[in-house]
């Protein structure tokens, strides 16, 4: 494929998805300056991949975001995992969560925000892949582990959510 028709492909795709980049890096960069940073550190990685792609094996979105989120994580990586890189959920001006399926009072949809922003980058980008309402199939491909380990993850991090919000509960007066 020429080079032209290539750059016109790569556009097609990434003007259909770049809101996938732009979640990512708002979960994974603290500020704007950071964010933008990363979306083109991500957009140039794809860029490079992307000859390789090959739209048989994966749907783009799902080798989007397993490019998108090795970039941000090896960046995080790369920074020191530095907190302060990295802004909660709750203030990060977030489109990137879908609304939820049963609407949380605005307490509860914080607490699972905080929460969510201080899991380990790993287990973020599986709730963010999650709350996509991906597949287990693609967030194991995405993520390179096995739909069993998939369904494993996602299971203790529910439990762990769980657990938090019982050790938060007030405790009744009698």
């Amino acid at each position: 494929m020429d080079h032209g028709r290539l750059q016109q492909q790569f556009d097609a795709l990434w003007r259909e998805h770049r809101r996938i980049v732009t979640k990512v890096a708002r979960l994974y960069a603290r500020s704007a300056e950071d964010r933008a940073d990363l979306v083109q550190e991500i957009a140039a990685q794809l860029w490079r991949a992307f000859p390789k792609f090959d739209e048989r094996r994966a749907k783009f979105s799902t080798w989007l975001y397993r490019i998108a989120l090795n970039v941000a994580i090896s960046n995080l990586r790369r920074a020191g995992g530095d907190p302060a890189r990295t802004e909660s959920l709750e203030t990060a001006q977030i489109e990137t969560l879908p609304a939820p399926s049963s609407e949380l009072p605005d307490d509860r949809m914080q607490a699972l925000q905080a929460w969510i922003a201080e899991l380990d980058p790993f287990n973020r980008a599986l709730i963010l892949l999650h709350l996509e309402d991906r597949s287990y199939a693609e967030i194991a491909e995405v993520l390179g582990i096995s739909t069993t380990n998939v369904a494993t993850k996602l299971n203790r991090i529910k439990q762990r959510w769980r657990a938090g919000l019982a050790d938060r509960a007030p405790a009744s007066s009698a």
